[in-house]
């Protein structure tokens, strides 16, 4: 199996797609949760090379400024987006995650949508519909090998 990066904006459905991917046995990293992302916003380096050095068949999630200094060790980076106003509708009511819930982060959401997803889209090697049920997505991600 390869080693897959999934990124996008909070909302799009990233932790849902790692947990069924979890659970038909990947082996999953999910970096908002772990102490994988440093105090200021970035991976904690080390350690994501330790970890794909590791492991050739992973699954990480996380979307971080310095994410793209790993993209030459993943064999896909997958864009996993959906329009801002699902996004926003998300974030407003999942329990798992608080970011999100304020006008002030939602605002912020809608920036990075504007300003940081086209550099995600850019340095992706396949995008996804975060609409999709997730079976299909991690089918999608599954054919990946």
């Amino acid at each position: 199996m390869p080693r897959v990066l999934v990124t996008g904006m909070s909302g799009a459905g990233k932790s849902t797609l790692l947990k069924e991917l979890e659970r038909r046995g990947r082996h999953t990293v999910d970096t908002d949760y772990g102490g994988w992302v440093r105090a200021d916003g970035n991976w904690d380096e080390v350690r994501m090379e330790e970890l794909l050095a590791m492991h050739r068949d992973v699954v990480v999630s996380g979307t971080v400024e310095n994410q793209g200094h790993f993209y030459d060790r993943f064999d896909h980076v997958v864009l996993l987006s959906a329009p801002v106003d699902v996004l926003i509708e998300r974030v407003a009511r999942r329990s798992n995650n608080p970011y999100g819930r304020t006008p002030e982060q939602q605002a912020e959401i809608r920036r990075y949508v504007a300003e940081v997803e086209p550099l995600l889209r850019a340095g992706a090697s396949m995008e996804l519909d975060g609409r999709r049920p997730v079976g299909e997505l991690a089918d999608a991600v599954d054919a990946l090998t």
